[in-house]
C-alpha cells in the first residue's frame, strides 16, 4: 500500500512533514550588480539588465548588450551556472531569471544575484519557487512597505521557501524544466512561423502571384495589372462608443459579445454596435493603428475606429486587413501629446489593389499561416496551464514525486 504523506502547518502553509522551511539567506549569499553603461561594441563581456529578462524569466542572449569592465571586476561579478538574478526595482520588481549555461557576462546594478552556499540545494528548484504564488505573495507584501516599491537584499534575504530533500528538489526541477523545454520549442516554432508570415506578406503584397511585368507608382513598384487606391475610396470609418458599464473577462451566455478597445478585445458584454465582420483600428495610445477583425456581433469603444462601410466590389476584407497590417499604420500616427490615429490620416493612405480573385488568393495563403500561429499559441497556453498546475502541486508537496533508490 502506498504510504500517505503526512503534512504540517507552517508560516508558508501546509507542507509535507519531511520538508523544511528556510530563509533565502540560509541557503546562499546575495550580491548587488555592477554599475556600467551598456554598449553595442562587442567587448566579449555581456551586461545583463532588468530589461533583458522576459516576463517568462527567459533571456535572449544575442540581444543583450556589452560593457567595458576590468578583469578584477569581471571576476567579482561574472555570471555562473546556478545563479538566480532578481529585479530589485521598477515595474518588474521581483522578476527572476536562472543561469543554466556558461555566459561571458556580468549582471547590472538593478539586479541582485543569489549564489548558493549549501550542498543540499538545487538552485533550479529554488528558481521555480521564485515563479510560484508563494514567492510572489511575499514579494507583493514586502515591496508595499518600500518607498519606491522595490526590493533590497535585506528583504530578499528574509523571504522563506519550502525545502524538500535534495533528490526530491532535483526531480521536481527536472519535471518542470521538461515542460519549459516544450514551451521553448513551441516558442521557436511561433517565431519561425512569424518570420515566414512576414516574408510572405512582403512578397505577396508587393509582387503578387506569378506576375512578370511591374510598374512604378506613388507607393512603390507593383504588378502592372494592379491599381492603387486611397483608403478614402475603399472604406468609411466611424469612432466607437463609450465603453459599456458591464464588462466580463470571459465570454458567457449572458455576456457573449467581444468589446474591442485600442489594442484588441478587452472583455465581453451583453450588447453590440456592429453585427457583421469588419475592421477595427486602434485610435489612441501606444498601439494606435493596430488592426483587428470582428467576427460578428461586437462592441467598439471610443479608443478605436471601425469600418461602417467597405467597398466590397473593390476590396476583399481579409486582403484589406493584411494590407493595413503590412504598411504599419502606427508609423503615420500624430506624435504630439498622446499618440493618435485619425480618420483623416487613414483616408490619406493608399494601398495596392490586385483584381479580387488575386486578393482572395493572397488572403487565403496568409490566413493559412495565421491558423498555424493560432494553433501554436493555443498549444503554448495549454503547456503554461499545465506548468502552473504542476507548480502549485509539486512545490507544496500536494503531489509527491517518486525517487528511485540508487
Amino acid at each position: 500500500m502506498k504510504k500517505q504523506t503526512e503534512f504540517k502547518n507552517t508560516e508558508i502553509g501546509r507542507i509535507p512533514k519531511d520538508w523544511d522551511v528556510v530563509r533565502l539567506d540560509e541557503l546562499g549569499e546575495l550580491q548587488y550588480g555592477y554599475t556600467a553603461s551598456a554598449i553595442d561594441k562587442d567587448t566579449g563581456k555581456k551586461l545583463l539588465r532588468i530589461t533583458d529578462i522576459g516576463d517568462d524569466g527567459q533571456v535572449v542572449w544575442k540581444n543583450v548588450p556589452h560593457c567595458e569592465i576590468s578583469q578584477s571586476n569581471y571576476k567579482k561579478y561574472k555570471l555562473s551556472i546556478g545563479d538566480i538574478l532578481f529585479a530589485r526595482i521598477g515595474a518588474t520588481t521581483g522578476k527572476s531569471t536562472y543561469i543554466n549555461k556558461e555566459i561571458n557576462g556580468v549582471f547590472a546594478s538593478y539586479l541582485i544575484r543569489f549564489k548558493p552556499l549549501v550542498p543540499n540545494l538545487s538552485t533550479e528548484f529554488l528558481y521555480y519557487c521564485t515563479q510560484s504564488n508563494l514567492y510572489w505573495n511575499q514579494v507583493h507584501r514586502k515591496k508595499e512597505g518600500q518607498l519606491k516599491k522595490g526590493l533590497n537584499a535585506k528583504i530578499l534575504a528574509g523571504l522563506i521557501f519550502p525545502l524538500p530533500p535534495l533528490p526530491e528538489q532535483q526531480k521536481i526541477a527536472e519535471i518542470l524544466s521538461t515542460v519549459d523545454e516544450a514551451i521553448e520549442k513551441v516558442d521557436d516554432s511561433i517565431e519561425k512561423t512569424k518570420r515566414l508570415k512576414n516574408g510572405l506578406m512582403c512578397e505577396l503584397l508587393t509582387k503578387g502571384i506569378g506576375h512578370k511585368e511591374f510598374k512604378d507608382t506613388e507607393i512603390g513598384r507593383i504588378p502592372k495589372e494592379w491599381e492603387v487606391s486611397s483608403l478614402s475610396k475603399i472604406i468609411k470609418l466611424a469612432s466607437g462608443k463609450t465603453r459599456p458599464s458591464e464588462i466580463a473577462d470571459m465570454p458567457s451566455t449572458t455576456m457573449p459579445h467581444p468589446v474591442y478597445g485600442g489594442n484588441g478585445i478587452l472583455g465581453y458584454t451583453n450588447t453590440f454596435i456592429v453585427d457583421k465582420e469588419t475592421i477595427v483600428i486602434g485610435r489612441v495610445g501606444e498601439y494606435c493603428g493596430s488592426i483587428h477583425k470582428t467576427l460578428g456581433l461586437a462592441w467598439i469603444t471610443d479608443n478605436a475606429l471601425y469600418a461602417v462601410e467597405i467597398q466590397r466590389g473593390s476590396v476583399e476584407l481579409d486582403y484589406l486587413i493584411y494590407s493595413l497590417a503590412f504598411i504599419n499604420l502606427n508609423k503615420f500616427k500624430k506624435k504630439s501629446g498622446q499618440p493618435l490615429m485619425t480618420q483623416k490620416i487613414i483616408y490619406s493612405i493608399s494601398i495596392p489593389l490586385p483584381p479580387l480573385p488575386e486578393q482572395q488568393k493572397i488572403a487565403e495563403i496568409l490566413s493559412t499561416v495565421d491558423k498555424r500561429l493560432e494553433l501554436l499559441r493555443s498549444k503554448k497556453e495549454k503547456l503554461e496551464r499545465i506548468k502552473k498546475g504542476l507548480m502549485n502541486e509539486l512545490l507544496t508537496g500536494q503531489r509527491r514525486v517518486k525517487i528511485l533508490e540508487s
